[in-house]
């Protein structure tokens, strides 16, 4: 039996969500900037768009996880990232609670 493509999709897609979060706090642990992060990301084999990247990092700096800044680099105004220290206190609680849900997984597959 064949998968329906738009369920996969939608499934996939909730699946990998809560895995950019930890991947984003854990690529933040040095200062970035969005472009950077992106690249970082794609090289580590989790490509994301903009789209998805710009609103997660406002989210988590409004949740009090990261701290930016605006910048001004090889003339441009960037605005660059960092985990605050809520968002490193974040990042070890979430790698623990992945790594045990990941062992589990891995009995169960």
């Amino acid at each position: 039996m064949e998968v329906d493509p738009e369920l996969y999709e939608s499934m996939r897609l909730e699946l990998r969500r809560g895995s950019l979060v930890l991947a984003v706090l854990a690529r933040l642990r040095e200062e970035r900037y969005g472009y950077t992060l992106r690249q970082a990301l794609a090289a580590d084999g989790l490509e994301m768009e903009e789209s998805t990247l710009y609103p997660l990092l406002r989210r988590l700096e409004t949740q009090g996880l990261l701290h930016s800044e605006w910048r001004e680099e090889e003339r441009r105004r960037k605005r660059f990232y960092r985990l605050s220290p809520m968002g490193v206190a974040m990042l070890a609680a979430l790698t623990t609670e992945w790594r045990g849900i990941n062992a589990s997984l891995d009995k169960i597959l």
